[in-house]
């Protein structure tokens, strides 16, 4: 069974700058991913708000970043994780490839995007419904598609697809944006409409996704509309189940509870990044992957 000082687990902004900080101390340290590293930051079309880039697509910064902890650390891609145990001064991981024990554990496990939860949404996921637009956005050049939410994942994708050239409007279940200003700004500046108070009740088509039933909240009323795509953008579930499992405090939503060190309440069990909740900015990830690692190397350092 391997052995290491620090294990991070996943491969987003915060375990890749948990991962850059361990490796640069010297310790043997090494992130496991179920997916891809980069995590959820590779789908954001641009990231206007990353401190050293006017702008820059979410895939190649998260590339920049990835590249950069591969020369400090090992990097294990589609590995998921089963169970998690804690012994005394020993971790115990079990995935489905491998054991490993580790002195330290950084959790970075971020979030799964949430469905809608309407008949035909499974059927037609990879044809017709994405959760990236920088992924699939050029598939609908000249197409009519349909943003689902209102924060500021929703607006982005938006912007983006109607800056390739698709025929893009959002649906919106409220009366208001919850997207920063200067997105919304935008929004309005380019002229993306918005279909106000209402939701999606059904998706239809037959090998791809054709039309869509908009429920409007207010009116009662249902409406069939045809289109091509469907972007969805209606939040994220904390990936947290491996964690509460080993008895990790999650909170009422399910996000991990760290202090200021980013410690949870299991010694040298550390969480980092979007499954603690609070500001989901890749900053705040990184920011919160670096305190983590940095912690854990002075708490492995007191032991020693």
């Amino acid at each position: 069974m391997e052995e290491h000082d620090i294990i991070i687990v996943g491969a987003g902004p915060a375990g890749l700058t948990a991962g850059i900080y361990a490796g640069r101390e010297g310790l043997k340290a090494m992130i496991i991913d179920k997916g891809v590293k980069g995590g959820n930051a590779n789908m954001a079309p641009v990231i206007a708000n990353f401190p050293g880039y006017k702008s820059i697509p979410g895939l190649e910064l998260l590339k920049n970043i990835g590249n950069q902890a591969e020369k400090y650390i090992y990097i294990r891609e589609y590995e998921e994780i089963v169970e998690i145990q804690k012994k005394t001064d020993t971790i115990t991981l079990k995935t489905d490839k491998d054991n490993y024990r580790t002195k330290s554990l950084i959790i970075c496990s971020g979030t799964t995007y949430r469905k809608l939860g309407v008949p035909g949404e499974d059927k037609y996921i990879g044809k017709g419904i994405s959760y990236c637009s920088i992924c699939d956005g050029m598939l609908f050049k000249g197409r009519d598609v349909l943003v689902i939410g209102g924060g500021n994942s929703a607006v982005t994708h938006a912007l983006h697809l109607k800056d390739i050239g698709v025929n893009v409007k959002i649906v919106h279940r409220r009366d208001e944006l919850r997207a920063q200003k200067y997105l919304q700004d935008k929004l309005h500046e380019v002229g993306i409409p918005i279909i106000w108070n209402s939701v999606v009740k059904e998706i239809k088509g037959d090998i791809f996704l054709k039309s869509v039933i908009v429920h409007n909240r207010e009116t009662d009323v249902d409406e069939e509309l045809e289109v091509s795509g469907l972007f969805l953008a209606v939040g994220e579930k904390p990936n947290s189940d491996i964690a509460s499992n080993m008895g990790v405090n999650v909170d009422e939503m399910g996000y991990i509870i760290t202090d200021k060190n980013q410690k949870t309440n299991i010694t040298n069990v550390y969480a980092a990044g979007d499954i603690t909740g609070g500001v989901k900015q890749l900053v705040v990830a990184c920011g919160e992957g670096a305190v983590a690692a940095v912690n854990a190397y002075e708490e492995l350092k007191i032991v020693e």
